[in-house]
C-alpha cells in the first residue's frame, strides 16, 4: 500500500498510568544524580552525624557501661526534645549543602536547551512537570533528614520503656514535620535558582546564598529596630522555632510559631511564583 493511502490511526495499545510517566524524571535524575561522585561523599559524610547519634541512644540505654563515669556525665546522657533538636540542626546543614551540589542540575539544563518543548509535547503537564523535580530533590534530601531522624526514634523506642514512649511520643511527628517543612523550603530554592539562573554554576551559589542573605538581613533588622521579631524573616531561624514547637524544647525570646509558619509559606509562595513564571516552552521576549 502506498504511503500516502494511509490514514492517521489513533493508537490502541496499553497506555502507561499517570504514575508511572510521573516517575520517569525522577527516577534518571536520581540515577544521575547518583553517579557523581561528590554527591555519594556527601551522602556518606552527612551519615557519620546519624551513626554517632545512634552510639549515643546505645550507650543512654545501657546504664551498665557508665558505671565509671560521673553522676552529671550520666545526667547529660539522656535523649529527649534537645537530642533530636541537635540531630535536625546538623544534618538540615547537610541537607543544604546537599541541595545546593543536585538542585542547579534540575531545570537549567533543560531551560538552557530548549528542551521544555520536548517533555510538554508527551503526557506531562507543567505541574507534572514541576512536581515531579521537586519529589525528586525532596526524596534525595529525605535520606539524609527525617529517614534516619525516625530510624534513630524508632531505635530509642525499641530499647527504652514504654513510660518514655508516652512522654515523648511527640518528638517521632516533630521529626518528621519539621524535616518535611525543610525540605520543601530548600527544594523550592533551589529549583528557583535553577529557573531563574540557567547557569549550573551559579544557581548552586544562590542557593546557599538565599539562606546567609535573608539571615543576614533578619539581623539588621534587629540591630536597626532593637527588635527581635526581625528573625523571623531568617528561614533558618523560622524553621528552628518550629521544631522547637514541635520538640516541645523553650527558646530564646523572638517571634512566635504562627508568625514563623507565615513567613515560611509566604516565601513558599513567592518562590512557585518564580517556578511557574520560568517554566514555559515558549519564550516571549517584549
Amino acid at each position: 500500500m502506498a504511503v500516502y493511502k494511509r490514514g492517521y490511526q489513533r493508537y490502541k495499545g496499553p497506555i502507561t498510568s499517570h504514575w508511572t510517566r510521573f516517575m520517569v524524571l525522577p527516577r534518571f535524575a536520581w540515577h544521575r544524580m547518583f553517579q557523581q561522585r561528590l554527591v555519594l561523599l556527601l551522602m556518606v559524610i552527612a551519615m557519620i552525624w546519624p551513626l554517632l547519634c545512634a552510639i549515643f541512644i546505645y550507650l543512654t540505654n545501657h546504664a551498665e557501661l557508665l558505671k565509671g563515669f560521673s553522676r552529671q556525665f550520666q545526667s547529660f546522657l539522656s535523649i529527649n526534645g534537645n537530642f533530636f533538636l541537635v540531630f535536625m540542626t546538623v544534618q538540615a546543614i547537610f541537607a543544604l549543602f546537599l541541595a545546593a551540589l543536585t538542585g542547579p542540575g534540575l531545570i537549567a539544563p533543560d531551560l538552557a536547551n530548549n528542551a521544555l518543548p520536548l517533555y510538554f509535547s508527551r503526557p506531562l503537564r507543567r505541574s507534572d512537570y514541576a512536581l515531579a523535580r521537586l519529589a525528586t530533590l525532596f526524596g534525595l534530601l529525605s535520606l539524609v533528614t527525617w529517614v534516619p531522624g525516625l530510624l534513630l526514634f524508632g531505635m530509642q523506642v525499641g530499647m527504652a520503656d514504654t513510660e518514655w514512649l508516652h512522654g515523648n511520643w511527640r518528638l517521632g511527628f516533630g521529626i518528621i514535620a519539621g524535616f518535611a517543612i525543610w525540605c520543601l523550603l530548600v527544594s523550592l530554592v533551589a529549583m528557583a535558582s535553577s529557573a531563574y539562573t540557567k547557569m549550573k554554576s551559579v544557581s548552586g551559589g544562590l542557593v546557599l546564598g538565599f539562606f546567609f542573605i535573608m539571615g543576614g538581613l533578619s539581623g539588621m533588622v534587629n540591630a536597626i529596630f532593637r527588635v527581635t521579631w526581625g528573625n523571623a524573616l531568617s528561614p533558618r531561624w523560622a524553621s528552628y522555632r518550629i521544631w522547637c514547637a514541635l520538640l516541645g524544647v523553650n527558646i530564646d525570646p523572638g517571634p512566635g510559631v504562627a508568625a514563623c509558619v507565615l513567613v515560611l509559606l509566604s516565601f513558599m509562595l513567592l518562590l512557585v511564583l518564580v517556578i511557574e513564571r520560568k517554566l514555559r516552552p515558549i519564550e516571549v521576549i517584549s
